[in-house]
Parts: C-alpha cells; sequence; structure tokens
C-alpha cells in the first residue's frame, strides 16, 4: 500500500478534518507555538483566554505586558518560555511584514521562509512547517510525532530518520496539493489519537491494522 492509499483509508474512515482550526492567519501562528508539548485542548482553553480579551492580534500580543500575557497563556503550559516565543515571532513578523498577513503575500521562496523562521528562537522545523503550511499556505508536509510512531509501526520509514528526510519522503510519494497536504497531516493526528496511540494501541478497529508491522514486532 503506497502513501495515497493509505490517505484514501483514512480519509474513508475519519472523514475531512478541515484543519487547522483558526480565524486567522495570525491566529495559526499562535497555535503553533502554544501547541508545542501540550495536547490541543490546553491550547484552545489558552486562545480562548485570548480571544476574550481581544488579544488576538499581531499589535496587540506585542503591547501586552509578559506578565499579563503569561496569565493568559498559561493553560498551554510551559508559558513562561512560550509567552516568550510568541512576542519573538510576533516580534518578527510585524518587524519585516508588518502583519501575518503581510507575510503571506510575500513573494519569497518557501525555503527562505522557512529559514528565517527556523532562525528565530524556539521556533524548530515542525512549528516552522505548520505556520508555512496552515497559516502561509505553502506547501510543505508537517512531520510530527505521531507521523513518526505510526509509518515506522507500518514499516513505511524508519523511526530513526531524521525530520527532513521523512518530509521529503512524503512530498516525493504524494501529489504537491496544499490540501493533501494539510488533509493528510490533520488525518495522521486523527489516527494517532484515537488508534495508534504510544502506549497501549487500540489496533482493533484501526483502519491500518492490515499490514502493520506492530503485528510482528510489539515492542514498536
Amino acid at each position: 500500500m503506497d502513501l495515497m492509499d493509505i490517505y484514501n483509508r483514512l480519509l474513508s474512515h475519519f472523514g475531512p478534518q478541515n484543519w487547522w482550526p483558526a480565524e486567522t492567519p495570525y491566529e495559526v501562528v499562535v497555535g503553533a507555538i502554544l501547541t508545542q508539548n501540550t495536547s490541543w485542548r490546553n491550547v484552545e482553553r489558552a486562545i480562548e483566554n485570548l480571544r476574550r480579551n481581544n488579544l488576538l492580534e499581531e499589535r496587540r500580543i506585542l503591547d501586552t505586558p509578559l506578565k499579563r500575557l503569561r496569565e493568559l497563556i498559561r493553560p498551554a503550559g510551559f508559558y513562561n518560555i512560550k509567552s516568550k516565543r510568541l512576542k519573538d515571532v510576533t516580534a518578527y513578523i510585524v518587524d519585516n511584514y508588518g502583519s501575518t498577513e503581510g507575510l503571506k503575500r510575500c513573494n519569497k521562496d518557501l525555503y527562505r521562509l522557512r529559514e528565517e523562521l527556523l532562525s528565530i528562537k524556539g521556533v524548530g522545523r515542525e512549528t516552522a512547517d505548520t505556520i508555512l503550511l496552515y497559516s502561509l499556505e505553502r506547501p510543505i508536509f508537517v512531520v510530527d510525532n505521531y507521523t513518526r510512531r505510526i509509518f515506522s509501526r507500518y514499516g513505511v520509514i524508519e523511526g530513526d530518520l531524521d525530520y527532513d528526510s521523512i518530509r521529503t519522503f512524503f512530498e516525493g510519494s504524494i501529489p504537491r496539493d496544499l490540501e493533501i497536504y494539510k488533509e493528510y497531516h490533520a488525518l495522521i493526528v486523527q489516527l494517532g489519537k484515537t488508534f495508534c496511540k504510544k502506549r497501549s494501541p487500540r489496533c482493533e478497529g484501526c483502519p491500518l491494522f492490515k499490514g502493520c508491522k506492530r503485528l510482528i514486532s510489539p515492542e514498536g
């Protein structure tokens, strides 16, 4: 089964995910920072705090005292670090492009933008690629821990492959299509949350159960 067969099976099982949930490109940026090392449920609570205080806008975040921002995003965890990261990413956007919409409209090469994002302290490859794909609508495949876990268990990739090797493998194996990239990543997350869990995976009922290497390698 190739990667598009897997995609179609997941899509048939779960249906369209319509991910990333956000009202504006900047809200995606906020979510990408806040979701580091925590669950989306916690991120939603933090974002709702920002929304209730009318702060989901670049310059309002920059104008908010750091102490106040920490309290508002506390539900997302690591709030001391994340408040600083959110300020740093927002300052980069405003200083260089005026707004996230301005960044989205710029005609810079995808990989040049990626290098710019990666140069910001606290922005790793998954966060940068999430911003590029979901906020800026640039075709780059997002790799997360679910991707590594599921596809190594299925025998498609080696579990110790580095991030960019996995990313380029996916990009070379499926159509270069923005919506497929978004939907595939969202479906992988859904599978990882519901069936292919790190511990005690629910193999029965999993849409990829047939052919999973975990059947012969329980430690996977």
